[in-house]
């Protein structure tokens, strides 16, 4: 289901089997509804190009919450224009990222961002760099943390929300190039059935060859080609 190749080739490579995939998907969702998180929700993605954040967003899905991911490379300013337009309660990020030879401090430009989103309530961190990071007490959760107390609970299924074609999947912003961004809404039937027709029909997919998007998940292109 996923090959991810890592940035730094000393690194190992980490391959998820569909089964695989299924079980991360599903933990993922337990860990935001234990959280608060329900249909409808309003969940922002702000993460490195790793594993976690295919779990992440296919795990907004599952449990009908929407998806807002945003460019790991944004400023604060820009994460939370797009915080406070989405209204969202939960975010999902890492404690850092690296680009090349750089390392990026999400934490700690997500913490700057928040200071003006009253709205959101959770905070689920990814150990990404292992870089000290601060955590509000009440507001910030380890994702693995979270993950060792829902093995621990035996909880390992998590039933999939009925959605109508209609329903809200994920909000993707503009870039903000042109004014201020706005926030393009994807429907949950037509926008995946569209996606499959393309991927087969213009990418030419064949059973058993390997697919590879270069392109950033937080563009519609590594969303919709990588995931969906």
């Amino acid at each position: 289901a996923l090959i991810w190749e890592p940035n730094n080739p000393e690194e190992d490579e980490r391959k998820f089997t569909y089964r695989e995939l299924y079980i991360e998907v599903c933990l993922i969702a337990n860990i935001l509804k234990k959280n608060g998180a329900k249909k409808g929700d309003r969940i922002c993605i702000y993460m490195p190009m790793v594993p976690e954040l295919a779990f992440a967003v296919l795990a907004c899905a599952r449990i009908g919450a929407i998806h807002s991911v945003v460019f790991g490379g944004f400023s604060a300013h820009s994460i939370a224009d797009r915080i406070q337009d989405a209204q969202c309660n939960i975010v999902i990020t890492a404690d850092g990222a690296y680009r090349g030879n750089k390392e990026i401090p999400l934490k700690n430009i997500m913490d700057t961002a928040l200071e003006n989103c009253p709205s959101v309530e959770k905070v689920i961190v990814l150990r990404r760099t292992s870089s000290p990071v601060s955590m509000k007490a009440g507001r910030d959760l380890w994702l693995h943390e979270e993950a060792e107390k829902m093995h621990a609970s035996g909880v390992t299924e998590c039933l999939h929300e009925v959605m109508d074609a209609e329903d809200m999947l994920f909000i993707l912003y503009t870039s903000g190039s042109t004014g201020k961004p706005k926030g393009v809404v994807h429907t949950c039937a037509g926008y995946m059935v569209y996606t499959n027709y393309s991927f087969l029909n213009v990418f030419q997919y064949t059973p058993g060859e390997i697919f590879f998007c270069t392109a950033d998940v937080c563009w519609i292109t590594g969303q919709s080609y990588i995931f969906y």
